[in-house]
């Protein structure tokens, strides 16, 4: 009988978009942490099935050992890529802001279509390792001019000319924006509040694009 169970289903889903993102496999235990499976054991158990079922082979011996034997066409879009941005100390931003290129990115980063108001920014510094966003990697923003607190936002400073991805605390009280690192090991950014202003939203992120 070769119809999966649903967790045979979840994690053949798993490797497959893990695969369209990293192109290389998951290990087992990044199957186990992602889809909060009980234990690696069970993880194998599925894996096992899949073998038997012909969906997918294993290399004995190597950790990243899975193979999809019919690997689905992942349907994809375009989106612009207008070049870098900081994560970490800002940075200043070409003045021309037309797009040097376009990206295209897998579809199952956006609910639905990504819209033309989604571009892609390649993450310069480490400022935001803790929310797993890395030097290297391509962030997908959406434009606005508005964020919720705590929200990780592009924003752009005015007196600076320059641009960085940090998350968003209005403190008008004090009559000032704090941008926030993930990374506890860096002080946060403050600026007034006409100084600072959200160019866009954080919706995606692809992994390791240096």
């Amino acid at each position: 009988m070769n119809q999966l169970s649903k967790k045979q289903q979840d994690i053949l889903d798993f490797i497959e978009r893990y695969m369209d993102e990293n192109t290389w496999p998951p290990t087992v235990r990044e199957i186990q942490v992602a889809l909060k499976i009980s234990s690696t054991s069970v993880v194998d158990y599925n894996l096992d099935a899949l073998e038997t079922k012909k969906k997918i082979t294993r290399k004995q011996g190597k950790s990243r050992a899975i193979e999809l034997v019919e690997r689905r066409r992942s349907t994809s879009e375009f989106v612009p890529f207008l070049g870098t941005i900081a994560a970490g100390q800002p940075i200043p931003v070409r003045k021309d802001e037309d797009p040097e290129d376009q990206m295209e990115v897998p579809s199952y980063l956006f609910k639905g279509r990504p819209g033309p108001d989604v571009f892609a920014l390649r993450v310069k510094g480490e400022s935001m390792i803790d929310a797993l966003i890395a030097d290297g990697d391509i962030v997908l923003i959406r434009s606005t001019e508005t964020a919720e607190t705590g929200e990780t936002v592009a924003v752009w400073l005015e007196a600076e000319g320059e641009t960085t991805l940090k998350k968003w605390f209005p403190e008008p009280q004090h009559n000032r924006i704090r941008l926030q690192p993930a990374n506890s090991t860096m002080q946060p950014i403050y600026t007034t509040m006409d100084n600072a202003r959200v160019k866009g939203k954080l919706v995606g992120v692809i992994r390791g694009m240096i």
